[in-house]
């Protein structure tokens, strides 16, 4: 067997070194042959050229699916980053869809405002919510006027369209708005068209109920609210909302003005109530008016022995 191997490698050894040189030489020959500038030449090389090259298609299409290949990717990467650059400019068209869409609710409340149909004889002043409360407990937000503007307690205040609270206390820079939602809030009401008169009482929920309602079988779901103006704290014809039903059966009233975004608020004067001073004078000349009616004894002490 080892000999036979040595054999193989004899023959094997000059058979690679004779096919290595012709295929040297012609490789050399085709060279030469190309670079010969002879017009015989050329034809040869045409009619070489047209009957070798179309029968290597086969032999090319492996280089051309390789380059076909790069190019394909290239044009991926390219996608890619545009992909990439179209999504950062959706996120920022996002933003600014967002700020537009805040910029166009903002604009309609104002115009809401604007657009409000009040007595002409109330005149209002515009403040900005500043903050709210921010307990479940206790409904109330910060207006960014007060004193200084001429508010005075108990002053309604309404948004774009529906009533919205009153005012309960008063700074020099600030107001708190105590809102219709508030348990502590109790607003005498009229319902329409039955004219019913009730209390809308706040209870801390987003529709607060009705009570004392006259006859109950004469309101029905949808009928509006208006405030009815009793006791003179608030002006007459105040929209409130409309009546609602709950599943209880208990009739509540799903309040015009929107909560959920309270920006602007506008506080009307009303000047239709006089405010009872509390001052020393109003008790000494009701006590001087007893006296001179209901003498009082003298309770003077008196000497112990």
């Amino acid at each position: 067997m080892a000999r036979d191997r040595s054999q193989s490698s004899d023959y094997t050894g000059p058979l690679r070194r004779i096919l290595l040189a012709v295929l040297v030489l012609a490789l050399l020959g085709i060279f030469i042959v190309w670079r010969i500038d002879s017009p015989r030449v050329e034809r040869f090389r045409a009619q070489i050229t047209d009957q070798i090259v179309p029968n290597f298609d086969w032999a090319m299409a492996p280089v051309t699916g390789t380059i076909n290949l790069v190019r394909d990717f290239q044009s991926y990467q390219r996608l890619s980053a545009q992909n990439q650059e179209l999504r950062s400019e959706l996120r920022r068209m996002q933003t600014w869809k967002e700020a537009a869409l805040q910029l166009e609710q903002e604009n309609a409340r104002l115009l809401d405002l604007n657009n409000v149909r009040l007595d002409p004889r109330l005149t209002y002043v515009t403040g900005v919510v500043m903050a709210d409360s921010g307990s479940p407990y206790r409904q109330s937000v910060l207006l960014n006027i007060g004193g200084r503007d001429g508010l005075i307690e108990g002053w309604a205040t309404m948004d774009g369209i529906g009533l919205v609270g009153r005012i309960s206390g008063v700074g020099e820079n600030t107001a708190r708005v105590i809102l219709l939602t508030d348990a502590s809030s109790r607003i005498p009401a009229t319902i329409q068209p039955s004219g019913q008169r009730a209390i809308v009482a706040g209870d801390n929920s987003a529709a607060p109920p009705i009570d004392f309602l006259e006859n109950p079988d004469l309101v029905r779901p949808g009928d509006r609210v208006i405030s009815s103006g009793d006791g003179g704290v608030f002006p007459e014809g105040l929209l409130i909302g409309q009546i609602a039903a709950d599943p209880g059966g208990r009739l509540r009233v799903r309040l015009a003005a929107d909560f959920e975004r309270l920006e602007f608020l506008r506080v009307l004067r009303h000047h239709g109530t006089e405010s009872v001073a509390d001052h020393p004078s109003v008790i000494r000349s009701g006590l001087g008016a007893a006296d001179n009616a209901f003498p009082l004894p003298n309770f003077a002490p008196q000497a112990v022995e």
